[in-house]
């Protein structure tokens, strides 16, 4: 199973998975997962090949969700759980909802559509790979070594969370993220045995304004696929946008799960 790190106390409150993205793990998602555990138990994962979870060959969506249905087997509630999952997260949580909807009792999704993208991120891998471990004694020596590659330093910041400096390797699988980046940048045409038809729960599309990874032509196929879709989004911010308006964001996700009783 996914590693799982649990935040609060169960209480009357449905819990609240969480979701990361590609590069991402649980441990990035922590302020959030303490100030949004307040009154119900929160549940963040690592996904396979990131974190300290298991490492795989697949990053199929379908294999993803998965692994999210084993967890919330698990620590979930018997009437669904929320779900929030962020970009390569948010489409696999949204698989998720489509693939085993007794599990999700509503979804939040965090800057991603259910469509192909034709960015890569391939060019971060090359250069998290390149990286010469035997010349990093601190994680700024490895900051230095990055930044003719990947000049953002928010970008190299992000990454370098996943570095164990003293143990000199990275908490991701690169090679297999490397070989399966078309499928965790893609959306598969036919979405399998498992998904019947289209999720009718409620749905939550929060976007970033400045971000392009939502557009208004991804409503249509949205739509078809969670006809109960909401969308809204955060103005002057970018894909990260829990990073960078982390008290607008959680503020978005209160309100939304302020309209259930539980």
């Amino acid at each position: 199973m996914l590693n799982t790190v649990i935040t609060g106390q169960a209480t009357e409150k449905t819990p609240f998975l969480i979701v990361h993205g590609l590069f991402g793990s649980a441990r990035n998602w922590g302020v959030i997962a303490k100030r949004m555990s307040q009154d119900r138990q929160v549940i963040a994962v690592d996904m396979r090949n990131h974190g300290t979870s298991f490492c795989a060959d697949s990053m199929t969506y379908a294999d993803m969700a998965g692994d999210l249905a084993e967890v919330l087997r698990v620590h979930g509630a018997p009437n669904g759980t929320h779900v929030l999952g962020h970009s390569m997260g948010g489409k696999a949580s949204m698989m998720l909802a489509l693939s085993h909807p007794d599990l999700v009792k509503s979804l939040i999704v965090a800057d991603i559509s259910p469509v192909t993208y034709e960015h890569t991120n391939k060019p971060l891998i090359d250069a998290m790979q390149a990286l010469d471990l035997s010349k990093v004694e601190k994680r700024s020596d490895a900051d230095a070594l990055l930044a003719a590659d990947i000049p953002d330093a928010g970008v190299r910041a992000f990454l370098l969370q996943s570095l164990v400096v003293k143990d000199k390797n990275w908490l991701l699988n690169l090679q297999v993220l490397a070989n399966e980046m078309p499928k965790i940048v893609g959306w598969p045409d036919d979405l399998g045995g498992d998904v019947t038809g289209a999720f009718d729960k409620d749905t939550f599309f929060l976007s970033g304004a400045n971000s392009d990874y939502v557009l208004r032509d991804h409503r249509a196929a949205t739509k078809s696929l969670f006809p109960k879709a909401k969308f809204a989004s955060l103005p002057d911010t970018g894909h990260w946008l829990h990073a960078e308006k982390p008290r607008e964001f959680e503020a978005a996700l209160t309100a939304w799960l302020s309209r259930y009783d539980d």
